[in-house]
């Protein structure tokens, strides 16, 4: 998975609305770590370190380590809420991190081999169904990422998650179905030309018609004569 990230927090000794205010007009972000046996532990963050975190881009996919005076707490984000107006980082929740146990995440998806794909060849796309996969996973075995493989893939084929071979110590949280996490399918392009020909075929078979009834027409005027 992503390296783990260190940030440093300071305990809170105050809870409430006012405090959190307080805090986040110094430039702290409240925060709780929980989880384990061990009781909630509520904490503030420095904004301007969890916004350089957040702006990694796997920050909620990855081990962050906190460090609280002496102790290093392993947690993994669970949720970071942001002000409706400024996407500022109001408050976070840490899910602490027991040895051995195991937890449920997203984890995204990425497609490799894609110049080995004749149906991508051929111009067909990748629908992609989803774009990450609920996983459970060991604390300590939490991949950054699933990678399909998508050589040989023909327009028309499904990848299901009974292909795709996961990492040691995840398996996935949808065990009840076979589910689809992408398929080739025909670009629009393809598609429209396809509805185009087919358009011009019944056009020909209407004039072809018309023909052959003016053709019946006229011989039976002749026979008439």
């Amino acid at each position: 998975m992503s390296d783990a990230l260190t940030l440093p927090a300071e305990a809170r000794e105050r809870a409430g609305k006012g405090a959190s205010r307080a805090l986040r007009r110094e430039g702290r972000v409240p925060a709780v770590i929980y989880g384990g046996k061990d009781e909630p532990t509520t904490i503030h963050v420095e904004e301007k370190q969890l916004t350089k975190l957040l702006m990694t881009g796997h920050f909620m996919n990855s081990i962050v380590e906190i460090e609280l005076g002496k102790d290093k707490v392993r947690t993994l984000p669970k949720d970071v809420a942001l002000h409706p107006v400024s996407d500022r980082p109001t408050h976070v929740d840490f899910l602490r991190l027991a040895k051995g146990a195991k937890i449920d995440v997203s984890v995204p998806v990425v497609f490799v081999n894609e110049e080995a794909s004749p149906g991508l060849k051929k111009g067909g796309v990748l629908n992609i169904v989803r774009h990450e996969l609920e996983l459970v996973c060991e604390t300590d075995k939490i991949p950054g990422e699933i990678e399909i493989d998508v050589t040989g893939k023909e327009v028309g084929d499904s990848i299901h998650i009974s292909e795709v071979k996961l990492p040691e110590g995840s398996e996935s949280a949808i065990t009840d179905r076979d589910f689809t996490i992408a398929t080739l399918v025909a670009p629009s392009a393809l598609k429209k030309s396809e509805d185009e020909a087919a358009a011009e075929d019944e056009v020909e078979e209407t004039e072809v018609t018309e023909q052959d009834a003016e053709t019946v027409e006229g011989e039976s005027e002749q026979s008439d004569d």
